[in-house]
């Protein structure tokens, strides 16, 4: 299996890596920083480059779903020889962090709209996402939830993940607000994102460490999207 470097440090940009197979969807590596595309979060893009000085473009990154390994998608072919290797890993931070700004905003949107399950939700990588949230009702103004989101913002309250026990998530389930998803089990323990005194529950992905770094938050429009779906769409007002 491959070293989640990710899990520890979403800040960290590049790593030293050892190839360990190829196949015909992706390039797999003892460890990696590139996140690998799940819970809403697009997989990861950047480069990997060998000692020989060879640089292959990753355009995506994904899990294998026959192992659950690590692949990361190159556009050229990397050839068998090269298994073993050492190669340098570097994904495109600007994209990521851009991304997880965006994945810890719809997280302060949850804590805006508290007590009301998740139907579904996507972050994109130019700075947008989208939660739909299971109201049968059109009770949210657009200016207030943008309002609130913001005030969160500024507050810069800290932003951390830790694990809980299978036994702790049985005990607490509205930690979970994903109706359609549950969070992944067997392996005795649960990844929660804990923004301090706002926001607590299952997830995955990569966030900014506090919420002051995510900037001014747009909130673009809300839609009708089923008799009990209410879609907000938000953009970072300065993706950069």
């Amino acid at each position: 299996m491959t070293e989640e470097l990710f899990r520890r440090d979403a800040y960290a940009t590049e790593c030293e890596a050892r190839l360990t197979a190829l196949g015909e969807h992706g390039v797999e590596l003892d460890r990696t920083v590139f996140y690998p595309m799940g819970g809403g979060q697009p997989g990861d893009r950047g480069w990997l480059r060998f000692e020989d000085g060879l640089e292959v473009v990753v355009s995506d990154t994904r899990r294998s779903k026959e192992h659950g390994g690590i692949l990361h998608l190159c556009e050229a072919p990397v050839e068998h020889e090269r298994i073993g290797q050492t190669v340098r890993v570097r994904i495109d931070w600007e994209r990521r962090i851009r991304i997880m700004r965006v994945h810890t905003t719809l997280h302060l949107l949850c804590a805006v709209i508290p007590d009301v399950g998740v139907t579904g939700g996507s972050i994109r990588d130019d700075g947008t996402g989208r939660l739909d949230f299971n109201l049968p009702e059109p009770t949210l103004d657009r200016n207030h939830v943008e309002a609130e989101v913001n005030r969160l913002v500024r507050e810069d309250h800290p932003v951390g993940a830790r694990w809980i026990s299978e036994e702790e998530l049985d005990a607490n389930p509205d930690l979970v607000r994903t109706m359609s998803v549950a969070p992944p089990r067997g392996a005795g323990r649960v990844r929660v994102l804990d923004i301090e005194g706002v926001d607590l529950q299952p997830c995955g992905g990569t966030h900014v460490s506090s919420t002051g770094e995510i900037g001014e938050v747009l909130v673009k429009k809300m839609e009708k999207k089923g008799k009990r779906n209410r879609r907000i769409n938000i953009a970072l007002a300065d993706p950069r």
